[in-house]
Formats: structure tokens, sequence, C-alpha cells
């Protein structure tokens, strides 16, 4: 490596390295106090109650201000297990997983997961059924295990970068500027130089920019290693993995499948009340019109007028059908201008950016027009914005679709409004939903489907 590769490493990649670091050593510092809020309850409560039994046992009874001590310190270590210890690990969760989230932003290292879903809404579980997800899922252990292991072993990593730029910065070149005459607020007697021969300021400098060059340069590596280190520990094994997959793919699949038999009864419904009545109106009407035609000209003529008027629109309910199922527009020019054309039939100002090489799959394109449409239905009913961006690409393998609305936000998949819906279209491709709408807007609502273009 040369040395402007080394020096481009060192002060460029270096300080950013050298920051998330620190950022990591916050979150692992965070995950030990979850721990020991995780470890501590179990643990007073088996002491004071343990300690307890045992002076019971061996006396006969007890009493005292002993006793009122071990028995305070095993309730408070029980209920400290009934309300803080599911949330304890709930934050170990939500802190690995941001760990995760970090390690693949920051040092391209992509941790997988293989959590087991809850039965339930978490938030309407009791204290048995939560404990019981928590306790009997693999992940939750692997979480506690890698706070162990970053705090022995990560917290290495981390530190030798930081120490050294701290031990070059305040050991030496803080030393050395006051030396040389800039004793900044009396910093000489706060941090006095280090005592050993030829202590110049000089010398002291270069040690010092040496120092904080070591610890840039090897701040990036550290922090990769620090990433590979999680990953060792985090990723869920070939098993998890697998059994994380079938439930997923029969979850999809029910939810398909019951997609699917509404989706037909909903066809079935609108062919019986629509053009089917239609139809049979004007049947019997032309029947009429064909008894007086002979005897009464005028009235079969206005039957046949009004038989026309009929037939005119149950065709128009039948295109209304087929453009239900599935548009001419997107069978015949792709995706983008389906979108295009959703876009010009919206009530909103609605602007499509981006473009595709390429049509993907036909499931999933159609997948994704009626998730657009359904999302633009959304902004223009339930949003109160007045325009909306609808934004199209095709990136790492997967189709990228965001829907911006200028809306005042708050939308909650969990309220209803179509999003669920959606949610589960695009799920039976794999594909994920990610609803982004804090208060004052905007709602930004993305949704992401591997696939590959045609």
């Amino acid at each position: 490596m040369s040395g402007t590769a080394i020096s481009r490493r060192a002060f460029g990649g270096g300080p950013l390295a050298l920051a998330r670091a620190v950022a990591f050593l916050g979150l692992m510092i965070a995950g030990i106090a979850a721990l020991i809020v995780v470890i501590a309850p179990p643990l007073l409560a088996v002491l004071g109650l343990g300690h307890l039994l045992q002076d019971m046992l061996t006396r006969q009874g007890v009493g005292g201000d002993e006793a009122t001590r071990d028995l305070a310190g095993g309730l408070a270590g029980l209920i400290c297990c009934r309300f803080v210890l599911p949330r304890a690990l709930l934050v170990i969760r939500s802190l690995a997983t941001r760990t995760r989230t970090l390690s693949r932003r920051w040092c391209g290292v992509p941790i997988g997961s293989a959590y087991q879903p809850p039965p339930a809404d978490p938030r309407r579980l009791g204290y048995l059924q939560r404990m019981s997800w928590l306790v009997n899922d693999v992940g939750t252990w692997q979480d506690l295990l890698w706070l162990a292991v970053s705090a022995v072993v990560g917290s290495v990593l981390l530190i030798v970068p930081v120490m050294l730029v701290g031990v070059g910065v305040v050991a030496f070149i803080v030393p050395a500027l006051s030396l040389a005459g800039l004793n900044i607020d009396g910093l000489r007697d706060v941090i006095p130089p280090p005592a050993f021969p030829g202590n110049t300021p000089a010398v002291l400098f270069v040690i010092g920019l040496a120092l904080v060059a070591l610890g840039l340069w090897t701040a990036p590596s550290m922090l990769r290693g620090y990433a590979g280190l999680a990953r060792f520990v985090l990723s869920p094994s070939e098993q998890a993995e697998l059994e994380l997959r079938v439930m997923h793919l029969d979850k999809t699949r029910r939810e398909t499948l019951d997609t699917g038999a509404a989706e037909l009864r909903r066809i079935e419904r609108d062919l019986h009340d629509g053009a089917q009545a239609r139809l049979v109106a004007m049947g019997l009407t032309l029947d009429a019109a064909g008894r007086l035609i002979d005897t009464d000209p005028a009235a079969a003529r206005a039957l046949l007028i009004e038989a026309r008027d009929a037939s005119a629109k149950a065709l128009a309910e039948l295109r209304d059908l087929v453009r239900g199922i599935h548009p001419p527009v997107l069978a015949d020019r792709g995706l983008a201008d389906a979108v295009r054309a959703l876009a010009l039939d919206s009530p909103l100002r609605v602007t499509v950016t981006g473009a595709l090489a390429g049509r993907p799959p036909a499931p999933v394109e159609s997948a994704a027009y009626f998730a657009v449409s359904e999302l633009l239905t959304n902004v223009a009913k339930h949003s109160g914005a007045h325009a909306a961006e609808v934004d199209l690409r095709h990136s790492s393998g997967a189709l990228r679709i965001s829907v911006r609305d200028n809306g005042p936000g708050g939308a909650d998949p969990s309220r209803g409004t179509g999003l669920r819906g959606i949610e589960r279209r695009v799920a039976a491709f794999d594909g994920v939903l990610v609803v982004s709408s804090p208060a004052g807007g905007p709602t930004v609502v993305t949704l992401e489907v591997p696939c590959a273009l045609s």
C-alpha cells in the first residue's frame, strides 16, 4: 500500500470510523446496563428467599431485622421480575437489532436475525405468555451472549483506537503545547508532560501525532473486526433460519389463499350485482321490444334505446372489473407507465420519478401496481395531503417503490387504512413494507420486493 493510500485511509475514513466506534461503545454500555437489569432481579429474589428459607429450616422459624431484609430483598426481586424483566429483555433485543443495522450500514457486514414472532400483539400478551415467548426464543439467548462477549472482547476492539487517539492527544500533544508556551488555563499543572529523557515539545508532539495517526489508521480495521465478531455471535444458525423461513412461507401462503378467496368473492359479487343484472334486464327489454315491434314501433324503439344504454353500462362495468383484476395499461405498457396512469387519475397532484430498465415478473408487477394504487387512495382519503410523489427504482436485486405525501403524518399500520393489506400483499413475495410517519409529516411508505427485471 502506498504512502498516499495509507494517509487517505488514516485521515479520511479514520475519524468517521473512530466516531462510529464511540457510538458502538455507547450501545455496548447501554447493553451492559440492560444485562445487569436482567440478571439482578432473579439473583436478588433467589438470594433473599433462599437465605430466608435456609434460616427457617435451620432455626425452625426466624425473626428480626435479618429476616425482614431477606424477605424484602426477595419480594423486590420478584416484583422486578414481574414488571422489569420482560421490558429489559425487549430493550436488549432492540439494542441487538440496532447493532445489526449499524454493522450493515457502517461496516458492510450484514447480520441476519431469526427471532420467533410473538403469538399475538406483544402489547396484549400476559406476563407468562410474554416471558414464554422471550425465554423460548434462541435469539434472546444469542443477544445475552452477545452482550457478554462484546463487553469482554468487543470492548477491546473498540477501545484500542479510541485510547490511542486519546493518549496521543491528552498525554503528548497537550503537554507538548504547554511546554512550548501555550499553557492554556494551567494545563501544565493538570496534565504534566511525560517524564523521560529528551521530552522536548517537538518529541512529545511527534509521538502524540504518531499515536493519533495509528489510532485513526487502525479504527476502520477494528470497527470491521467488531462487526465480524457481532456476526459470529448474533447470526442465527441454519436450522433457525430454516424454521423461520418455513413459518414465514406458511403464514404468507395462508394469507395469500385468504386474499385470493376474498378477491374471487368480490369479483363474483360485482358480476352478480352489476353486469349480470344489467344483462338480464337488457334481455327482458329486448324481449318486450320484440313483442311490440309490430304493434307499437315507437315503444319498441324506446325499449331498444334503453337496451343499448344498458349494454353500454354493462360494458363499462365489465371494463372496470377487468381493470381491477389486471389493468390493460399494466399488461401493455408495464409498471412505470401504469403508475403514471394512476397519478393522472388521482385527485391529488402526484409526481412520478425514477425509471425501470425492464419489467418485473408479472405477479410482482401486479402486486406492486395495486399496492401503489391503494397507497395513493389512502393519501387521498386519510392523509389530508394535497400532493404526493411516487419513486420507482430497481437496485441490488430488489424493486423499491416509495410513496411520499405532504400531509401531517401520524399513519399507523395497526389502525388499518389498508396498510396491513398492502403488507400482506408484498409479503407473499418476500417483500417488506416500511412506514415512516412522524407527527407533522411527511409520511413516507416504502415497499421493497426482491425480484429481477426481464
